[in-house]
């Protein structure tokens, strides 16, 4: 998967206007506090002018005439000027990084929620490890370049503007002189910045690969050393790294080119004024004060170029990362709710599927003309071989996706016509291969649903049986599962799993894939029975692999190549001697060999 990804390859010009403008939708909110930070930013640009102009005073009017009587006042100048510095930047820096930090925040928090409403199929097509990238590395470095970067343009720029005014105001021929080398520096920067863009990007791209793969791994690590492969894995990770690191190298290699060149260029303007300006003085066209003003304002001229060179190595990333983001914020949420959706008063848990066809990809159909009904409180178990098309009906009924023909119906209403989170909300789901968050054991079973108390909490799990290894845990029911129910065993899991379904009492049962068979044989027979009891008055939906699970319920469906072929009773199946007795006999002659 990691080879062949490529979404990552996102290409764009160096600055886009357009990204600029979405990126400034995020301080709106925060306009008072930029437009703060931008007056003291002002302030602070015609406050470091002073230093120079006071250095001018104290040569030209006290030390060569030999006056040094108002030395003293202008040294007081000198250092006033420093300390209100000193304040403008502090509370500057200070409200546009608390600024920055909030802005973030509210994009982090769009981009999660854009990402909880997107389908499972743009999640089938996109790694956890790369989006994972968008929501840390990228708004971090969107983060960077809206606090020390955008902000500090803006203020380089004030600086500029301020200090060419005062040098063209002190003597124009000497800042004629300054001017002249700056269509040298623009051709240089540019040709290394347009360098630096596409080595941003690729930057971007090879530590989204990275953060891919090491997700891919961490996750399947059992695999990997089960199957001894942790010397190919180490090699592919060190490909990638090894990658990563060449394209971190080249961004340094012209970072490195560019700020020394804009000091060479600078130096160059400076030896110039040297040159020219000491001659003028020499010949008095030009007093000592000006000259050494002069000096010090070149020297602060290139200050914000220098630092603009480095600012537009923060900006090059932000674009990257910006094109990434926004990449992301635009994909349309294939399912969508209905404008006005339609609400389910009283749930009574029926289900129709009307000639449904459905693929995953193009017309590579896994149903195909498929129609049902379920009857409220019925008991229906899907069964086929693998590939038939019996998890793809649950997915459908969840509406993780919809189907290209046909229609879906609960209770008489069409599941595009329901709010998403309504229909869910009717829905218990129990997995083969439950999934725990890290948290309490309470918490996993609750899902955060405060209309769930802890009577209801524990009813559930000792209506499963969930309770005898509960109490047992450190802690109970407050005992902190680790990641992924990490430390506790698949049975336990999976009446976590179960209690939870219960719980949430829901009008629809569904389970899936042969949820019992991780379990042993007393286990088993604890949640058959407390299945039996939840799925009375209720609608409840199986898929199964072993036929021998689903013999109790009211009617059996089965599928093979996306096709209904038979339904029925199981003794109505057997003796009508179809697929399903095939399937049957296959399984318990197998069952024979084993226990033989």
């Amino acid at each position: 998967m990691v080879d062949t990804y490529t979404d990552d390859e996102i290409y764009g010009k160096a600055y886009d206007a357009r990204l600029a403008r979405r990126l400034l939708r995020y301080l709106v909110p925060y306009q008072r506090a930029m437009a703060v930070s931008l007056a003291l930013l002002l302030a602070l640009g015609l406050l470091e002018l002073a230093g120079p102009f006071l250095m001018k005073v104290a040569i030209d009017q006290y030390i060569a005439p030999g006056k040094p009587d108002g030395l003293g006042f202008i040294a007081l100048l000198y250092v006033g000027s420093l300390l209100g510095v000193f304040v403008l930047r502090y509370g500057q820096t200070f409200l546009l990084n608390a600024t920055g930090q909030r802005a973030m925040h509210d994009l982090r928090m769009e981009l999660f929620a854009h990402l909880q409403r997107m389908g499972l199929r743009f999640f089938d097509r996109n790694p956890v490890g790369a989006l994972m990238t968008r929501l840390t590395n990228d708004i971090e470095a969107l983060n960077e370049a809206l606090t020390s970067g955008v902000v500090a343009i803006i203020g380089d720029v004030i600086t500029m503007i301020g200090i060419s005014i005062v040098m063209i105001l002190l003597d124009w021929r000497l800042a004629l002189v300054t001017f002249l080398v700056l269509p040298l520096l623009y051709v240089v920067s540019n040709r290394l910045q347009v360098s630096l863009r596409d080595a941003y990007r690729t930057i971007r791209t090879r530590l989204s690969r990275l953060n891919v793969y090491v997700q891919e791994s961490v996750s399947g690590m059992a695999i990997i050393q089960l199957f001894n492969r942790e010397q190919r894995s180490f090699e592919r990770f060190d490909a990638l790294n090894a990658d990563y690191l060449r394209a971190s190298l080249r961004s340094v290699f012209l970072f490195s080119v560019l700020y020394p060149s804009v000091t060479v260029i600078g130096s160059l303007a400076i030896a110039a004024i040297i040159w020219y300006g000491g001659g003028q003085a020499l010949q008095g066209a030009l007093t000592i004060g000006v000259l050494v003003a002069f000096l010090q304002y070149l020297q602060r001229f290139y200050e914000p170029i220098r630092d603009m060179a480095e600012k537009y190595n923060i900006m090059q990333q932000a674009m990257t990362s910006a094109e990434r983001i926004f990449a992301l914020l635009d994909e349309p949420e294939e399912i969508r709710n209905p404008e006005a959706p339609v609400h389910l008063a009283s749930p009574r848990g029926e289900v129709v599927f009307d000639h449904v066809w459905f693929a995953y990809e193009d017309e590579d159909w896994v149903l195909k003309d498929v129609t049902f009904r379920i009857a409220p409180g019925e008991s229906i178990a899907f069964v086929g071989a693998t590939g038939a098309g019996k998890t793809s009906l649950i997915s459908l009924l969840a509406r993780f996706y919809d189907p290209q023909r046909g229609r879906i119906l609960v209770d008489g209403v069409d599941l595009r016509d329901l709010d998403q989170r309504e229909l869910r909300r009717h829905l218990g789901v129990v997995l083969q291969d439950p999934f725990l968050f890290a948290g309490t054991v309470e918490q996993n079973i609750r899902l955060q649903n405060p209309a769930i108390g802890d009577a209801e909490v524990r009813a559930a799990a000792r209506r499963v049986g969930a309770d005898r290894f509960i109490e047992r845990l450190p802690g109970g029911y407050q005992h902190e599962v680790r990641e992924r129910g990490g430390g506790l065993s698949v049975g336990q899991k999976q009446l976590l799993a179960f209690a939870r379904a219960i719980a949430h009492n829901p009008r629809i049962l569904l389970v899936l894939d042969e949820a019992t068979s991780s379990v042993d044989t007393e286990t088993e027979a604890l949640i058959g029975e407390a299945l039996r009891e939840v799925m009375r008055d209720r609608t409840t939906i199986a898929i199964a692999h072993r036929l021998a699970t689903v013999q109790q319920v009211d009617r059996i469906i089965v599928l093979h190549k996306g096709r209904i072929v038979e339904q029925g009773s199981h003794a109505a199946l057997l003796a009508h001697r179809g697929l399903y007795y095939r399937l049957w006999e296959l399984q318990r002659h197998d069952s024979l060999v084993r226990s033989a």
